[in-house]
């Protein structure tokens, strides 16, 4: 529920800078994404096997958190730097992206491990009821 609402803060002011839906939108979604996790949204979705399923739903916790992370930055930013045109507006969803890049990078060095992961929803799923199953079997 709380990414709903990070990215209804973010899409309100984006109306309010009049950045256009559609379009425009997608590309600062797209600037976000690959500034905080490297990849271009369609390079994410294809990593998880998406074709019309939505990104955010098929994210790890960790995942969801940065891109949560990089929203909520860019929100405050345009709020500060008060962009008036579309390039400002791109600057400011690059520099909030890269904010959850530096994030991101800093839990990898120090887990050892990726933050982006080829997992879907289906097989992040299936880990929780592989480990309810698990600890139902234990109770038998």
């Amino acid at each position: 529920m709380q990414a709903i609402q990070v990215r209804k803060e973010l899409t309100d002011e984006w109306d309010a800078r009049g950045v256009q839906k559609g379009v425009e939108y997608a590309i600062l979604t797209d600037e976000i994404t690959k500034a905080w996790s490297g990849m271009t949204t369609r390079k994410y979705k294809n990593l998880k096997g998406l074709t019309k399923e939505n990104l955010r739903d098929n994210m790890s916790t960790l995942e969801l958190v940065l891109n949560m992370l990089a929203e909520a930055t860019t929100t405050e930013l345009s709020k500060t730097k008060n962009p008036q045109t579309f390039k400002e507006n791109l600057e400011v969803a690059k520099s909030g992206g890269e904010a959850a890049g530096i994030a991101r990078e800093e839990v990898e060095k120090r887990t050892g491990k990726s933050v982006i992961t080829s997992k879907n929803a289906a097989e992040l799923n299936q880990v929780v009821v592989d480990l309810i199953e698990g600890i139902t079997e234990d109770e038998e």
